[in-house]
């Protein structure tokens, strides 16, 4: 095997961002992400105070969504989520573009969001994903918002929030990864539902996943390396 069972549960955001999630099952999906020692677990914002404590003194980051789903609240709004989410222990956070401001090539607008938001979250020393929702998106784009999200520093861009039309695509993900600076990861969300499609995105250059099949894919994982 060319990975090994921390590069593979390193790369999952473990996804908690369903609106039906009781206050019991997301207390568990936060042990859960604990236990199989994740990336980050990626949360409604009401939950993320909590989540941060349960996190705290593991090597799990606590996430949460900006703008989610739709990415259309006033860049004020975006900042003003931000900054609470940054508060509530927030490590990394996942902000939707305006969508329609993309689509009506705004280009103005939409730098200007992001790169407000972006240093709002790099001055906390955290970090930033930027969601396309390509599902919605042309190829060109795709490609501007790469270009745009690689001239601000960006840590990640991110193809979907999963709430879409559509999610992660191996074509939408080969153009990211084309048209982002070495220095932005590459985040696919949205359809990763086994540990074969997330080592076919691995292959691509993904770096994370977003993903609620999390025990599924790390236990086959184990399965897979064996024991030793």
């Amino acid at each position: 095997m060319d990975y090994t069972y921390a590069q593979i549960a390193k790369m999952i955001d473990h996804s908690l961002l369903k609106p039906t999630l009781t206050d019991r099952e997301l207390e568990d999906g936060c042990q859960l992400a604990r236990r199989y020692d994740v990336a980050s677990v990626c949360i409604v914002p009401h939950y993320l105070r909590r989540c941060a404590a349960i996190l705290a003194g593991s090597a799990v980051r606590a996430s949460t969504t900006i703008g989610f789903p739709h990415g259309a609240h006033a860049t004020a709004i975006k900042l003003a989520e931000a900054t609470r989410a940054l508060d509530d222990g927030g490590e990394e956070l996942d902000t939707v573009v305006n969508i329609g401001k993309t689509l009506s090539g705004d280009w103005e607008y939409v730098r200007g969001e992001i790169a407000q938001l972006t240093d709002l979250v790099h001055k906390r020393k955290q970090k930033i994903k930027v969601i396309f929702e390509n599902c919605y998106l042309q190829n060109e784009h795709k490609v501007r918002l790469c270009e745009i999200c690689g001239g601000i520093g960006v840590d990640w861009v991110k193809t979907s929030t999963g709430y879409g039309t559509g999610g992660a695509t191996l074509d939408d993900l080969r153009l990211m990864r084309k048209h982002s600076p070495a220095h932005v990861q590459v985040k696919a969300a949205g359809g990763v539902r086994t540990l074969d499609a997330l080592l076919e995105v691995r292959a691509i250059g993904v770096t994370r996943v977003g993903a609620t099949a999390t025990a599924a894919i790390l236990d086959e994982c184990r399965r897979r390396l064996g024991p030793g």
